[in-house]
């Protein structure tokens, strides 16, 4: 078997059925298996999967064990070669698994690969690659000290768009070997969430292997799903990175407070910009659907101002139309557009100030992101 996907699923139901969706798209010649650990939910996630998906391997936990334990459950029982960890809300091209293979069988050394990471408004996401977060080099981060040093963090060696070797990938999307994985005993479960992608990361660099950001892909990774900011949220993040200076470097108590007062003063800016997001979220008003459903169509149309085009690629008069018809909203039809061509549009508009959203195909749903801090947006849609 090429590859076993894992993806840990917390009450992200719709988001979690794009990615399905995806990553069979993604899966033609290849041999593959989809495994979800549930954390326990309370949607309708693991009924969708039992009735829809029959084929994807279920684990449901009576309880939310945290994202490293559910990983671990999951490639406990993983038959690939290779194993993706990969996050429910993320979406990937049709070409994203031949492409990663395929580097990654060429490599000699390989770790862990983590590729080019965008948000639901197609901006690049900094954590796609990551240097070691040193204390000196997290100190100055979180400070904004040394605008030099600090690049260290976000491996600033290597722009987006060139691929390389970096210290540390994000748990979004990790594609190892199984017997790399089990090699270093998997993620730690000390960590509940937050930080154990650091620290698995870290742990396959003292073996001596290389991690690599491979960008020749994209991936849509909508992040306000999966990384909520609220005070619980906070004592996750603060622990996890307790856990990780604690494991690896020894600080002294001085330098330890400020590293904590640091986390905790730099995790509440974080909190605060949500809320001010949350309160600049912009209704849809302008519709331009890409697309030739007439269901989707009638649906637009009685609830928005809706101009239809086939446009598809031709970047220069889709901002045309944006501009003149003073478009605030995209609807992509995956029915009609491939994820990858969805992803190389977020690209190309995203800075035409317009929301994204997608109807994955087979679905009877709208589903987007304004930007990578707030919760995404669901929109049912009903048969007229």
């Amino acid at each position: 078997m090429n590859l076993s996907i894992v993806i840990i699923n917390y009450n992200v139901q719709y988001f979690l059925e794009q990615c399905i969706l995806s990553v069979q798209a993604a899966s033609k010649n290849l041999t593959i298996e989809i495994i979800i650990v549930d954390n326990n939910s309370t949607d309708d996630s693991c009924t969708l999967i039992q009735e829809k998906y029959p084929e994807i391997i279920l684990i449901q936990n009576k309880e939310n064990v945290g994202f490293s334990k559910a990983n671990n459950q999951g490639v406990e029982i993983a038959k690939g070669k290779y194993v993706l960890i990969l996050n429910p809300d993320t979406v990937v091209a049709e070409d994203t698994f031949i492409k990663i293979l395929e580097f990654a069988n060429n490599k000699q050394n390989i770790g862990v690969l983590g590729v080019k990471l965008i948000d639901g408004s197609g901006l690049f996401l900094p954590e796609s690659k990551r240097g070691i977060p040193t204390p000196q080099v997290a100190f100055n981060k979180l400070f904004g000290i040394s605008s030099k040093r600090t690049g260290k963090y976000y491996a600033t060696h290597l722009n987006e768009n060139e691929t390389g070797v970096v210290a540390i990938l994000v748990g979004a999307f990790m594609l190892l070997k199984r017997s790399i994985y089990n090699e270093v005993n998997g993620f730690d479960e000390a960590y509940f969430m937050y930080g154990e992608d650091i620290d698995l990361s870290y742990k396959i660099l003292n073996k001596g292997y290389q991690n690599y950001y491979f960008a020749n892909t994209q991936v849509i990774h909508y992040k306000g799903e999966s990384t909520k900011k609220d005070v619980k949220h906070l004592n996750y993040f603060y622990k996890a990175m307790n856990i990780f200076y604690k494991k690896y470097f020894k600080l002294n108590r001085v330098y330890d407070f400020i590293m904590s007062f640091g986390i905790k003063f730099w995790f509440w800016l974080k909190y605060l910009r949500v809320i001010q997001f949350k309160q600049r979220f912009k209704a849809s008003l302008k519709v331009l659907y890409l697309g030739k459903d007439e269901l989707i169509e009638n649906h637009l149309e009685k609830n928005y101002l809706i101009v239809k085009d086939d446009l598809i690629g031709d970047f220069t008069q889709i901002k045309t139309i944006i501009q003149k018809q003073r478009i605030d909203t995209i609807v992509f039809d995956n029915e009609t557009i491939s994820n990858k061509q969805i992803i190389e549009h977020f690209q190309a508009l995203k800075n035409e100030h317009v929301i994204f959203k997608i109807r994955p195909r087979t679905t009877n749903f709208i589903i987007g992101s304004e930007n990578s801090s707030n919760l995404g947006k669901i929109e049912l849609i009903e048969a007229s």
